[in-house]
């Protein structure tokens, strides 16, 4: 009888450890969930970063359809989404629907993005925030997220 006691109290804290680290994400916060239907995207990015694999893998937990194209040449697809060298960072991501993501930003600038109902169609966070999803170490302040219009231009779009 002791013996199914302690099989019962280790089985129910063993699956609650178990949601816990399902619900948060091992992280001791809430998982985030799209808000906007699982929308596909494609992050492109240089083959040996691995700062870009750690966003890659941040994006599909938070339930993105994710495809990957590695290329050596990220000036040419920086260019031809329109980033500024100043709004530039590691890797460019491409959403349906004709929207671009420049750097490390969290799901919820994406989902601001995505919900917008203005003009911006592309958004950045330059250069490669410690803390931010995919970087390491702990947010240490609020993240400047911009907004690109169609001729370079640059206006704060949010923090984070």
């Amino acid at each position: 009888m002791k013996k199914k006691k302690i099989f019962l109290w280790i089985s129910g804290s063993l699956f609650a450890l178990v949601a816990l680290v399902v619900i948060t994400n091992g992280s001791g916060k809430e998982r985030f969930v799209p808000t906007v239907s699982a929308k596909s995207m494609t992050i492109y990015k240089s083959p040996t970063c691995g700062c870009c694999g750690n966003y890659v893998l941040y994006m599909k937990r938070a339930g993105y359809d994710v495809r990957v194209v590695d290329t050596e040449d990220m000036a040419k697809i920086k260019n031809e989404y329109g980033i500024p060298p100043d709004m530039e960072s590691c890797h460019t991501t491409v959403i349906e629907d004709g929207y671009v993501v420049e750097g490390h930003i969290p799901t919820e600038g994406i989902e601001a993005l995505l919900a917008n109902d203005s003009d911006v169609r592309t958004i950045a966070l330059p250069n490669m925030p410690v803390g931010s999803p995919g970087m390491p170490g702990k947010k240490r302040e609020a993240f400047s997220i911009y907004a690109i219009d169609e001729q370079g231009s640059v206006a704060e779009y949010m923090q984070l």
